[in-house]
């Protein structure tokens, strides 16, 4: 009896014979994306909602997401926050960083908006997109010096 060629379809599977590994999900459905992917689009749905409101104000304003607050550790007794910080205790939420020139060139405002601080304080979904919401209009209110009533008014 000859040996089976490797190369037939029936070896074409993974070693333990059960085929190529996939996605579980197809890619269509939003069980695909991941919780930071799923942050990112309750940013972008708050930040599209305001800047339809305020579109001249919020033209050039970058908004990001990052996954935690970047702390300096060298003296772990004391942590200042800078007054654009939006924190919940001593924990940061959000950060505005106002345009300012760096090197010659213009360097735009950016909203940054921490995407695990603010999941660990919401309960579900539902409170997360609000949450998320309530941050994004705080801190478009720090940057255009106004009040959040005023930028948002069902907040």
């Amino acid at each position: 009896m000859s040996r089976p060629d490797r190369r037939s379809s029936r070896f074409r599977r993974d070693r333990h014979g059960r085929g190529l590994r996939g996605r579980l999900v197809p890619g269509d459905v939003p069980l695909s994306r991941s919780r930071a992917e799923q942050f990112d689009d309750l940013v972008l749905d708050a930040v599209e909602d305001l800047e339809r409101r305020w579109e001249r104000e919020l033209a050039g304003v970058e908004f990001a997401v990052e996954d935690v607050p970047w702390v300096d550790h060298t003296d772990p007794d004391e942590v200042v926050l800078d007054p654009d910080v939006l924190d919940d205790g001593t924990v940061p939420l959000a950060r505005v960083l106002p345009a300012h020139r760096e090197d010659g060139r213009d360097v735009p405002a950016r909203i940054v908006v921490y995407r695990r601080p603010l999941e660990i304080r919401a309960h579900d979904r539902d409170d997360l997109a609000d949450l998320v919401r309530d941050v994004v209009v705080d801190q478009v209110a720090v940057l255009l010096g106004r009040d959040p009533e005023e930028i948002d008014p069902t907040a």
